[in-house]
């Protein structure tokens, strides 16, 4: 039984991922990707699929961009691969941040990590005062920068809630 289902599964993801092509999202179970669609879906803004940019943009706004941060309920929103140090370097790292015009934090349902529960929204410069305090806080030269659900309801405004739950 569970391998006809794994069949299917399979199929699925290979329909899913011929359909993606068609977009030019060359590789559909990239990190974060799936996520970012169902974010970008909600919001109304545009993907960008290039793992090197931002998440995504205003629609007909390519220099309008997002970030995205995402987890599921209970879990930390995070920035991976940060640098504290060089300064060069760290400048380079907040420019994942600095280069949006918003910032964008989803929780997602733990019983459900396909289900976005809630969306917060932030305003650029919030994000990197609590990233540079946490890099100078930090004795690594690559930290990951974590976000908890309490540090985004208290500085960011909910601009999606699904109340159906």
């Amino acid at each position: 039984m569970a391998g006809q289902i794994y069949h299917k599964i399979i199929d699925l993801v290979l329909k899913a991922s011929d359909l993606a092509r068609t977009i030019g999202i060359a590789n559909l179970l990239q990190p974060g990707l799936v996520k970012e669609m169902i974010i970008a879906d909600i919001l109304g803004h545009e993907l960008i699929h290039s793992k090197r940019d931002a998440d995504a943009h205003a629609v007909g706004n390519p220099g309008e961009k997002y970030e995205y941060l995402s987890c599921k309920e209970g879990g930390r929103g995070q920035l991976d691969r940060m640098f504290a140090y060089p300064d060069y370097k760290r400048r380079e790292s907040l420019t994942r941040i600095t280069r949006n015009a918003k910032i964008y934090y989803a929780v997602f349902y733990a019983r459900n990590q396909m289900k976005c529960k809630i969306i917060y929204e932030f305003d650029v410069d919030t994000v990197v005062a609590e990233a540079e305090r946490q890099l100078d806080a930090s004795r690594n030269e690559i930290s990951h920068i974590s976000f908890s659900i309490k540090w985004a309801g208290i500085n960011g405004k909910v601009v999606y809630s699904d109340d159906a739950g």
